[in-house]
């Protein structure tokens, strides 16, 4: 028979009646408990006894289904894991020359403003603009006509002058002869004897205007006062010069040394200090880079030292001298410059990846007999290329870790791979120096 609501609502109904009825007679004074009615058993079809079993076995299968999940998704044991893989080598032992950095310009060992000695027009220009010249080659030329003319004039005074002088000069010859006749007085001797030092004083005055004049005459000729390049031609055939020399003079061109050149740096008074403690003076070898150059292919020799340093920025002047026969090197280029201090020494090197920081020290990983990370703290030199100079924390038989040390931790054991640690090509280009050291400081395989 279908169970349909209205049979339901009629049972539920039923149900409630005799629960009010059995309440009722259990409310009656001197009811006992043997009074009252038995406890009928609730039928098959009652909503409230099997909604406990439907909530029974949801319970049931929800422990069923929590015992599952935990005995079914329990992970097994896992195997231990394999130790980290690193790549471990014993540092590099070079011998290194230790250097010291400093930049600077080229400049012209010897620098001249050519300027006329003498006013008139010039009449030719005799090279063209940046050539080299030789010392004593024709540059100008000032039209010479009115200095000819001044020469030629002190030439015939001075020829006068000396006529005067010889006929003085026969005048004090007779007149000696006729002192031993005493046909002549003494006082005229001495005047003819005054008479041809006064004359000579004339022909010699006379030949130092004819010097003067043919100087002159040599100076409207403009030729080069040194060797080296020149300059482009400031003033163009024609125009009119100032001469006398000085700055009132004009200027024409001017001229600068091409071999040797100089190099001008500055230092600080850390490394200038240092230098003198270790005895770096004239006649030191410098190297010297240019700013498109990669390795240091000029050659020098320290050549000047300011004698104090300056009271504003602590440096001080020093020059190198560097030869240039071929006139490659210009004044105003730039260049970087090293000069050897502390000689060679032997040093160990790694790579500079394999240095690790722990704030202010600076460690390296190596890997002990027994398999385990331990930790050196070190005392970093300048970069040779990509390897690290080692000063002090590290011995030459430790192995160090140069890959792996991401993974790497200390007290841990690993599996080791032997590797090795070699210098590249550029190994002997200029390094900067860690910021312990002087800044300008550098090292470089020794030759």
């Amino acid at each position: 028979m279908l169970d349909t609501p209205f049979d339901r609502y009629t049972e539920e109904s039923a149900e409630a009646h005799r629960a009010q009825h059995v309440a009722e007679i259990l409310d009656k004074p001197g009811a006992t408990d043997a009074g009252r009615p038995d406890k009928e058993e609730p039928s098959a079809t009652e909503p409230a006894p099997r909604r406990k079993r439907v909530w029974l076995g949801l319970a049931i299968a929800a422990a069923l289904v929590g015992a599952w999940w935990l005995l079914g998704s329990a992970p097994e044991p896992q195997a231990a894991a394999a130790p980290p893989a690193v790549t471990v080598a014993q540092p590099l032992q070079r011998e290194i020359t230790e250097w010291d950095e400093f930049v600077g310009r080229f400049e012209a060992s010897r620098s001249v403003e050519v300027r006329p000695q003498v006013s008139g027009q010039i009449t030719q220009v005799h090279f063209t603009d940046g050539q080299f010249v030789q010392k004593g080659a024709p540059l100008f030329t000032i039209d010479p006509r009115t200095y000819r003319a001044a020469l030629a004039e002190a030439q015939a005074e001075a020829a006068r002058a000396e006529s005067a002088l010889a006929l003085a000069q026969d005048n004090l010859a007779r007149a000696q002869r006729l002192v031993s006749d005493d046909a002549i007085a003494e006082t005229e001797i001495d005047r003819l004897q005054a008479e041809v030092r006064n004359y000579a004083a004339t022909l010699a005055a006379a030949r130092a205007r004819v010097s003067s004049r043919s100087l002159d005459l040599g100076f409207t000729t403009v030729r080069a006062p040194i060797s080296g390049r020149i300059s482009d031609r400031r003033i163009d055939a024609g125009n009119l010069v100032s001469g006398g020399g000085g700055s009132a003079a004009t200027l024409l061109t001017t001229i600068n040394a091409v071999d040797p050149v100089y190099f001008e740096f500055t230092g600080s008074e850390a490394l200038f200090l240092k230098a003198r403690r270790e005895g770096l003076d004239k006649g030191t070898p410098v190297e010297i880079q240019l700013q498109d150059e990669a390795d240091y292919r000029w050659h020098g020799a320290l050549d000047f030292t300011d004698n104090g340093l300056d009271s504003q920025s602590g440096t001080i002047r020093a020059r190198a001298v560097v030869r240039n026969g071929e006139g490659f090197l210009a004044p105003g280029l730039f260049g970087r410059m090293r000069l050897a201090t502390g000689g060679t020494r032997q040093a160990l090197l790694v790579p500079d990846t394999a240095v690790a920081t722990d704030q202010t020290r600076k460690l390296l990983m190596v890997v002990e007999k027994d398999g385990t990370v331990a930790t050196r703290m070190v005392e970093l030199g300048p970069l040779v290329g990509q390897l690290r100079v080692i000063e002090s924390g590290l011995e030459p038989s430790d192995r160090v870790i140069i890959e792996g040390l991401q993974m790497a931790m200390p007290g841990q054991q690993v599996s080791v791979k032997d590797g090795t640690i070699a210098l590249s090509a550029s190994a002997e280009d200029t390094v900067r120096e860690v910021p312990s050291s002087p800044p300008a400081a550098s090292a470089s395989i020794a030759r």
